[in-house]
């Protein structure tokens, strides 16, 4: 099967689905945003011209009000791999790539006391200092971590003081949960950073346009929990500030930018660590470019002759 990866509006979404009109094949989404409803525009799910053209799965199917858990993705998922004739995996969340090739570790639920606590200690810390307690408690896991990266910092820390082992300990035993009945043509999506940034920029611009501020607003109007992880989506927690009177739109505009700009960053940097082997490609985003055919052309190439070889 096909698997793409890489950061937020990088085009990978595209190329994938030019490469399933090509192979007739089925796009299966693997970001942990788009699978929520209610999040169209600001987590770029599929738009009725896309579906129309391929088959989608996984997109908008979760009530905002839940949380999807990687474990509960990858079963979905491999659900949807293996319906689909020609599967096309895409997404950029890093940890639901991982769990679906490389198996998934059976980490018991933590407790929410210790959760409570690890976010406490590192409101009180602060990033640095929170990073050297971890290292303290697992240098492997700090290591792998910058200081700034809050949300990955915090989940190795409760796992690590919920369960007495670290999150490294746990990933290796996952390995033998990986599905041996499928093999993967991994790429990604890799342009320059640049480019990437500015077309984040141009895309969130794009969707204010089209409706993102009605789109948070709605979702306000449910009142849910804004620790649910659909409330952090990228653009909400800044649309809302700005609806609530604490930011201009133009403050939230450039916010939500900056905030883009960061999270593509560290994907790129977790793209370019944890899938080093996989054939990286920049696809451009104009699909009249003529290096883009020939890119297309020749991953359609490669695939084939696997398919050939694979049967």
């Amino acid at each position: 099967m096909i698997v793409i990866g890489g950061p937020t509006a990088s085009g990978k979404s595209r190329l994938a689905l030019d490469l399933a009109v090509h192979l007739g094949g089925t796009v299966i989404n693997a970001d942990s945003m788009q699978v929520y409803r209610g999040l169209g525009l600001l987590t770029a799910q599929p738009g009725p011209d896309d579906l129309s053209q391929a088959p989608h799965r996984l997109y908008g199917t979760v009530p905002p009000s839940l949380r999807m858990s990687a474990a509960h993705w990858r079963d979905l998922a491999l659900a949807e791999v293996r319906a689909a004739e020609r599967p096309i995996l895409v997404g950029g969340t890093g940890l639901y790539l991982r769990t679906l090739m490389s198996g998934i570790a059976d980490i018991p639920a933590i407790d929410d006391a210790v959760r409570a606590q690890a976010k406490a200690l590192h409101a009180r810390l602060g990033g640095p200092a929170f990073h050297k307690d971890l290292a303290v408690r697992d240098p492997e896991g700090a290591a792998k971590l910058a200081p700034g990266d809050t949300q990955r910092l915090v989940r190795a820390w409760e796992v690590v003081v919920g369960t007495g082992r670290t999150l490294g300990d746990w990933q290796r035993a996952a390995e033998s949960t990986a599905p041996a009945d499928l093999a993967f043509h991994t790429i990604v999506v890799d342009p320059p950073r640049d480019r990437l940034y500015a077309n984040g920029d141009a895309r969130f611009l794009a969707m204010m346009e089209q409706g993102a501020l009605d789109e948070v607003r709605a979702l306000l109007d449910l009142g849910l929990d804004p620790d649910l992880p659909a409330m952090k989506a990228l653009g909400v927690p800044e649309l809302a500030a700005h609806l609530s009177g604490a930011l201009t739109v133009e403050e939230a505009v450039a916010l939500a930018q900056r905030h883009t700009r960061n999270y593509a960053k560290r994907q790129t940097t977790w793209f370019r660590h944890q899938m080093a082997e996989a054939r990286r490609v920049d696809p451009g985003f104009s699909q009249t470019h003529t290096g883009y055919e020939k890119l297309i052309e020749s991953l359609l190439s490669e695939i084939f002759a696997i398919i050939r070889k694979t049967g």
